[in-house]
């Protein structure tokens, strides 16, 4: 065998030298191998080329199936590579910067996709995502967006990171305590990929803060009060902005999509009153197991680039209830109501 490896080895070195291409120089180890399987299997043993080229008829056949499987592996990615490439529009109308190389390679998972491909990369690329709340919820939906290729994402939080944040806040770390969690969330984004662009608004999202929403394509809410959220509702139907919102709390845990416009109902129409003082408790109060927000921040970012990319079917009209303790998810119809006091009407 190692007189094969040897004629290999110089059959590929003048080939390179040649300029032959790749697949010639594939091919004419192939060759080199089927000649050899030939003479090892014709050869009578005591031969001195049989001798020469040692091992018997299954040994050479195990060394041609191991070389046949890497190289189709190769092949493989040099196909996926190549498919990728073909399938992202190379630049918009509008004159946008095109994919670079290294962005390809980062985002071919998505781009195999059939659901996604070039053309829904080239979206997410281009869309404009706000999101409200840097803690449980939002740590994870801006790690996934980040990570999608989402090319601008807005984040408002007026809160900093400390201690008791990071049992369930991943996106921050221990030395980011006292940072503002639009920085420290910041740093993280960028750090995954430095692609995006980031926008920070570190105070609370409040009538001010109308103006920020009309130069996103979608917001997402992922506060832990209701005024914030029955605010946040109000001011996307307002500018006509799809809005994806979930909630938490101990084990469970809700998500839906509301955007009047499309004929789902908003938030207001689901939950028309919001409960007295007292009467539920906060994350402080009651706890949370620190997984939660991380799987329904997964399904926010998910429901994102679905909604961008046109991927799916979406959760407008529907509302997810998802209970940890006990593994279960379930599904229920919304509808608009025609007395709602934000969209009926």
């Amino acid at each position: 065998m190692i007189l094969f490896a040897a004629i290999a080895i110089v059959l590929w070195i003048i080939g390179a030298v040649m300029k032959a291409p790749v697949s010639a120089r594939v091919a004419m180890i192939a060759i080199l191998y089927v000649g050899v399987l030939i003479a090892v299997a014709v050869l009578p043993i005591d031969t001195s080329l049989r001798q020469t080229l040692g091992g018997g008829i299954k040994e050479w056949l195990l060394l041609g199936g191991i070389v046949g499987v890497i190289a189709l592996y190769w092949f493989a990615l040099i196909w996926l590579k190549s498919r990728a490439a073909l399938k992202v529009p190379p630049q918009k109308e509008n004159g946008t910067p095109a994919f670079k190389p290294v962005e390809l390679e980062r985002y071919m998972r998505h781009i195999i996709l059939r659901e996604i491909g070039g053309p829904g990369q080239r979206k997410l690329k281009d869309a404009k995502v706000l999101v409200i709340g840097a803690g449980g919820l939002g740590a994870p939906v801006l790690q996934y967006l980040a990570g999608s290729g989402v090319g601008t994402i807005g984040v408002i939080d007026d809160d900093v990171v400390d201690a008791s944040n990071l049992q369930r806040q991943v996106i921050h770390n221990d030395a980011s305590q006292g940072m503002p969690k639009v920085f420290s969330a910041q740093n993280a984004m960028l750090a995954q990929n430095p692609f995006i662009e980031v926008r920070p608004y570190k105070r609370r999202f409040d009538d001010s803060s109308k103006a920020l929403i009309e130069d996103y394509d979608l917001v997402i809410d992922g506060t832990d009060n209701f005024d914030t959220r029955y605010l946040v509702n109000a001011v996307c139907v307002q500018a006509d902005k799809p809005l994806l919102s979930a909630a938490i709390t101990q084990w469970e845990g809700q998500i839906s999509l509301y955007h009047p416009a499309k004929n789902t109902p908003c938030y207001q129409c689901v939950f028309p009153h919001k409960p007295k003082d007292g009467m539920t408790a906060t994350c402080s109060e009651a706890g949370v197991a620190a997984p939660l927000p991380g799987i329904l921040g997964s399904l926010l970012a998910m429901e994102a680039v679905k909604h961008i990319t046109g991927a799916g079917q979406g959760l407008g009209g529907r509302l997810m209830i998802y209970d940890a303790l006990y593994a279960e998810t379930r599904m229920i119809k919304t509808k608009k109501r025609t007395d709602c006091p934000i969209c009926g009407g």
